[in-house]
């Protein structure tokens, strides 16, 4: 397994209590996988975004240190597009 950083951001809107399960379900997506979540950084947070994505001019933004392998990788990727909280 090789280390990762992956940085992702979450709908500004979203409550503490959603975006909390929120981080919870991705983290655990990925350990489903095989893949081992080494670290969750929120330090960045709440910020204005550069450009609006999903006609969203904010958003939350989480960081996360893994070790995975390309599979674990791939149905992350697969699966953060379909969810409607993650930009």
């Amino acid at each position: 397994m090789r280390k990762y950083e992956i940085m992702y951001i979450l709908r500004a809107n979203l409550d503490e209590a959603a975006r909390a399960q929120e981080i919870n379900n991705i983290a655990d997506l990925l350990k489903e996988n095989g893949a081992e979540v080494t670290n969750t950084d929120e330090k960045f947070g709440m910020r204005d975004l550069a450009f609006p994505i999903k006609d969203e001019k904010k958003g939350y933004y989480v960081v996360l240190k893994v070790n995975a392998d390309q599979a674990a990788l791939n149905e992350f990727s697969r699966k953060v597009n379909i969810d409607q909280n993650v930009l």
